[in-house]
């Protein structure tokens, strides 16, 4: 008898757990007790006080019934409370909701009605916003503050993040998954819709992705890793357990800024750092007096738009060795890379940042990955050429969109995840995104519905009919660019009165930066060409 068939032999305690990246956690307290793992500006936590911390933010929230499905989201940037929740939350088999701070208040009550979080976990600095969310929700949390002192503001829920993690124990177990495919994190994508869809992680794709990334990016023990990646952002890319994995050291980041950055970089020691092509834009274009000197290398992985090759050029000069990644938040973030190869060292550095800027090859635990034609499935020839869609396939890919089994079916087609991302396949492996069939905007690493935006256009009571397209930012990426034909006779407005009225009805980072007013192009059944107006809005000075 084959041994695979022995019935004498199965799954059991002893040989079998279900992965969990909370299981980290444990790993690197035991390993590294006094070792610093976390660092917010003068505060040091070291891997034995922050699994305490972790254990106590646990045990406060079973003690108000806080347990297997339960939703608890929280309103926060990279600060140690939103690292901790990475493990408090999923530890108790709970789901982690970490919501994107500038969204506007009717989107984060969408977020909380649709979640049914129970606990929501807020800090100060955004208390308007939290405030204008909760009034709108039907959905009642209970509302905990963080109160930071690099950012004090207005008090908001019923007790502080310190008072609550007082009602824990620190020596609380953490129960972990029943099974690795149990939900662990709800992260909101815009999605193609004016609402975002939720994308559910599981236990398992998080474990893998997490060590997909200290393969991908060189972490080891000697890592120290600054958060200039917004941990609400596919759960920091799976960062937030990549880190602990290895033992490294967290320096959370309330601000992405180059004068709080640089002198982080030198203070610290730095190695790695995460981010959208915008913040090594802000990186090169900094003043020069903010630009501190430090004498070793620094790994920075960035996603998103593409960079363009010159500035991959000016990070090399400065000292940065960039890695391009792809992904989407489908995907936990990173789902490939840009592969260093061996014989690209005799390179001149123009001709490496060109091949640096593309998508490359599957991370290593991503299981399939194909660019190939959108209706049949058929991989396209890697002629650098041929355009397809980027299909994924593996267990890095989420469980689905909550409640939304239509998505979710349309994203499997084929039994592949449609990522809707158009690019070339070259002959070394390596693919290249040239265009996205869906209409989003990625701005500062930010998704923007391009629908969203519109449908807000349309509301404007001079405006007859709306497009809205990507316009090439040398510092967001991308911008939102929106073309516009005003009612007739109705009257004038200006693109100062477009933009002022988005911005009393959208987040700040989706109004239309750039307004094009006249007739807009259409094919013959009354379609408008978006594929003309991005040609146009490329070519606006």
């Amino acid at each position: 008898m084959a041994a695979d068939h022995a019935p004498d032999l199965g799954r059991d305690a002893a040989n079998h757990v279900p992965l969990s990246p909370v299981s980290f956690l444990r790993r690197a307290a035991d390993t590294w007790p006094g070792k610093v793992a976390v660092r917010h500006g003068e505060l040091a936590f070291t891997w034995a006080q922050f699994e305490a911390r972790c254990r106590r933010l646990a045990s406060a929230l079973a003690g108000r019934g806080i347990g297997r499905g339960d939703t608890v989201a929280i309103v926060a940037p990279n600060v140690p409370a939103m690292l901790e929740a990475h493990y408090a939350v999923p530890g108790l088999g709970a789901v982690l909701n970490a919501l994107n701070y500038r969204l506007d208040a009717r989107t984060i009550a969408f977020c909380l009605d649709h979640g049914g979080a129970r606990v929501l976990i807020a800090d100060r600095e955004f208390s308007p916003v939290v405030q204008k969310a909760l009034a709108l929700a039907r959905n009642r949390p209970l509302v905990v503050d963080i109160d930071d002192p690099l950012a004090p503001g207005a008090p908001l829920g019923e007790l502080t993040y310190e008072d609550f993690l007082e009602e824990g124990d620190p020596d609380f177990v953490l129960p972990g998954p029943r099974d690795e495919w149990d939900s662990l994190g709800l992260l909101y994508t815009s999605g193609t819709t004016g609402d975002p869809k939720g994308v559910v992680y599981h236990h398992r794709g998080a474990y893998l992705n997490a060590l997909g990334n200290a393969l991908a990016f060189g972490l080891s023990s000697r890592s120290v890793y600054l958060w200039t990646l917004p941990m609400f952002h596919c759960n920091g890319w799976t960062y937030t357990w990549a880190v602990t994995a290895v033992g490294g050291t967290h320096v959370c980041l309330r601000k992405v800024d180059p004068a709080l950055i640089f002198p982080a970089i030198a203070r610290h020691g730095v190695t790695h750092l995460c981010g959208a092509p915008i913040v090594l834009n802000l990186l090169v274009h900094a003043p020069e007096e903010v630009k501190v000197r430090f004498g070793h290398p620094v790994e920075v992985a960035t996603g998103g738009a593409a960079p363009p090759s010159a500035v991959i050029e000016a990070m090399e000069r400065m000292g940065f060795r960039v890695t391009h990644l792809y992904g989407l938040t489908e995907s936990y973030g990173p789902a490939t890379l840009c592969a260093w190869q061996d014989e690209w060292d005799g390179l001149g550095l123009e001709a490496r940042a060109r091949l640096m800027a593309r998508q490359g090859v599957r991370y290593p635990t991503l299981e399939d990955l194909q660019v190939a034609d959108a209706r049949t499935g058929v991989p396209v020839p890697r002629d650098g050429r041929t355009l397809g869609e980027v299909m994924l396939r593996g267990n890095t890919i989420m469980k689905g969109y909550l409640a939304n089994p239509k998505a979710t079916q349309a994203a499997f087609r084929g039994g592949w995840y449609r990522t809707g991302d158009l690019a070339v396949w070259h002959p070394d492996g390596y693919i290249e995104v040239k265009d996205r069939s869906k209409d989003i905007i990625i701005s500062g690493g930010e998704n923007i519905s391009s629908l969203e935006v519109e449908e807000c256009l349309y509301r404007h009571p001079l405006v007859m009919e709306a497009a809205v397209v990507a316009r090439p930012d040398e510092k967001w990426g991308e911008s939102p660019c929106a073309f516009v034909t005003l009612k007739p006779g109705a009257g004038k407005a200006t693109a100062e009165d477009i933009i002022a009225f988005c911005r009393e009805h959208l987040a700040h980072f989706k109004v239309p930066r750039t307004v094009v007013f006249g007739e807009l192009p259409k094919t013959s059944t009354g379609k408008i060409q978006k594929f003309v107006l991005r040609q146009r809005a490329a070519g606006l000075q």
